[in-house]
């Protein structure tokens, strides 16, 4: 959002309206080494809501 809204000047509405296939287009491939399915497992035993 900050990229679009702050660096872009792109009008909020006009951000709103943009699709998902639309925002990676500009943002480009997920980096690498993102958080995985089990890494996540692990945070949420480790911090259980409740």
């Amino acid at each position: 959002m900050a990229l679009f809204i702050g660096e872009r000047r792109m009008a909020p509405a006009d951000f709103w309206a943009l699709t998902l296939p639309e925002i990676q287009a500009v943002l480009g491939p997920p980096a690498p080494g993102g958080t995985r399915r089990d890494d996540l497992a692990r945070l949420m035993e480790r911090f259980p809501d409740a």
